[in-house]
């Protein structure tokens, strides 16, 4: 089928009509002249052509509301839309239609997106209805708002509004039970297993956090962190007070904040001297107080059951590293911050921490993706120029972008992180320790050596296959005989199989 049998609707034929720049939708809707459905997705998109019967019609309510019904309940562009469609447009068409539940979204959203108030009664009758679908979208208690007899569920405000998707993706772990299966696997082993392990997960998130950054964090770094992690199940770090205290205990203290960063900072990549390749443009810096507070509110608001506290980490860590609200440490308070919620929220067991960066560090292109799902698109979007020094200035008013984010792939990049992180990260971690036991006890009924001896012994042997070098033994176990370390080494190779 031809592009000149296709009519565009929906989302696509209103920024085509207005001339709007913005991120894609997720969904893109064209209309036929056959009588066929037809649907092409790919990783992160999803063009749906429906038969010729779905045409909505040509004005200007016909396509919101088919895209409301399709498309989906896009924040950022009908923010863009209603900054460009004349008011009284939008006034006659929901005056058209006041009592329909699409056209009161409409009138609700347009007074919150723009805080201009339509020149319209306030309606007095008819049913309460949900701003967005629960079947659709993650959800917030709601708030009754008598003028257009609206329920707003939003998971945010006009500040800072995110918007998560039920995917069926998102539905299937959801259902996994995987914050039961941890549960499961620690009460399998005993308290003091579990607290050993426990002590190292700390120093593993740690390490990966850094090397996620291509950072080697000094001792003394390492243990500030691990200090910090400690706390993340304790108390609430998202407030403005709490991150400028945890940038500061994470950074070098000549790289302390005291406020959110005053210039425009940006990822990038030097490729030659005096060229730089730029990744990611945050939010102008006078843009950040609002973007924070609302961003503050929306943590709130998600705090209660309605909101899985997987989809509620996703939006607050991956919300701050989008902000980028500090010169540095950006990326360790975002990981930092999935810690932090998930514990607050109950879905991570008390004195258990899960080493999610472990997974991130380990499935770099997936978390580099789940990144590049908002960033990619934005910086096509963004007018920007870097000067001889290296300084960004940013051209237009960019607030919108950040403000209406939807966080839907990263949501489900942080649950499959996460699901790896308790399956293969932790169990690996428990059965390490279990063998190491298992090991220490044989290796002391060949030779009662010191602990640190035997530690050393073990860990020599399995950075070998199982076998001690001729190198090592010389260095450090000339004392031990040939049948000795014959059989400590099978008690390594029995406890670690495959090695």
């Amino acid at each position: 089928m031809t592009d000149e049998q296709l009519r565009s609707a929906g989302y696509k034929q209103l920024t085509r009509q207005h001339h709007i720049a913005t991120i894609p939708n997720w969904h893109e809707s064209d209309v036929s002249l056959g009588s066929a459905l037809r649907i092409e997705k790919s990783d992160d998109s999803v063009h749906e052509i429906f038969p010729a019967k779905y045409w909505p019609g040509n004005g200007l309510g016909d396509h919101l509301e088919f895209a409301l019904k399709y498309d989906g309940t896009n924040l950022l562009i009908l923010a863009k839309l209603f900054d460009a469609i004349p008011q009284e447009e939008i006034a006659v068409y929901v005056q058209s239609k006041s009592n329909g539940k699409y056209a009161r979204r409409i009138w609700y959203l347009y007074e919150l997106l723009t805080n201009h108030r339509l020149p319209l009664d306030d309606l007095h009758q008819g049913n309460y209805v949900d701003l967005l679908d629960a079947d659709d979208y993650y959800t917030a208690p709601a708030t009754a708002r008598p003028r257009q007899r609206i329920r707003d569920n939003l998971l945010g405000d006009a500040r800072f509004c995110p918007t998560v998707r039920r995917t069926e993706v998102l539905k299937q772990f959801a259902q996994s039970g995987i914050a039961e299966r941890c549960r499961q696997i620690m009460a399998s082993y005993p308290a003091e297993l579990l607290a050993r392990a426990l002590g190292y997960l700390y120093t593993k998130e740690t390490k990966s956090s850094f090397a996620i950054e291509h950072l080697t964090p000094n001792v003394n770094r390492t243990e500030r962190f691990v200090a910090l992690l400690r706390l993340a199940e304790k108390e609430d770090f998202f407030s403005k007070p709490a991150l400028l205290e945890l940038q500061n205990r994470i950074v070098d203290e000549r790289f302390q904040d005291h406020d959110y960063r005053s210039s425009q900072n940006y990822v990038g990549q030097t490729v030659a001297y005096g060229n730089e390749r730029v990744h990611f443009v945050p939010p102008k810096p006078g843009d950040l107080p609002a973007l924070m507070d609302g961003m503050m509110a929306s943590h709130r608001r998600m705090g209660g059951e309605n909101v899985h506290p997987v989809i509620h980490a996703a939006v607050i860590a991956y919300g701050l590293v989008f902000m980028h609200p500090f010169e540095d440490g950006n990326g360790r308070i975002h990981r930092f911050l999935i810690h932090n919620v998930l514990a607050r929220r109950g879905f991570t067991p008390q004195g258990i921490m899960f080493p999610v960066s472990a997974a991130m560090l380990k499935r770099m292109d997936a978390y580099n993706a789940s990144l590049e799902a908002f960033s990619r698109p934005l910086l096509s979007l963004i007018d920007y120029a870097l000067d001889e020094q290296g300084r960004m200035t940013v051209g237009a008013d960019t607030a919108g972008y950040y403000r209406y984010i939807d966080f839907t792939p990263q949501a489900e990049a942080l649950f499959a992180f996460i699901r790896e992180t308790i399956e293969v990260e932790l169990v690996e971690e428990l059965r390490f320790l279990v063998s190491y036991d298992t090991t220490k006890r044989a290796i002391q009924e060949v030779v009662d050596m010191p602990d640190r001896q035997i530690d050393l012994f073990i860990r020599c042997c399995l950075q070998n296959h199982g076998k001690l070098a001729q190198r090592k033994r010389a260095d450090w176990f000339a004392m031990l005989g040939d049948d000795e370390v014959l059989r400590m080494e099978q008690a390594i190779q029995r406890a670690y199989q495959p090695v």
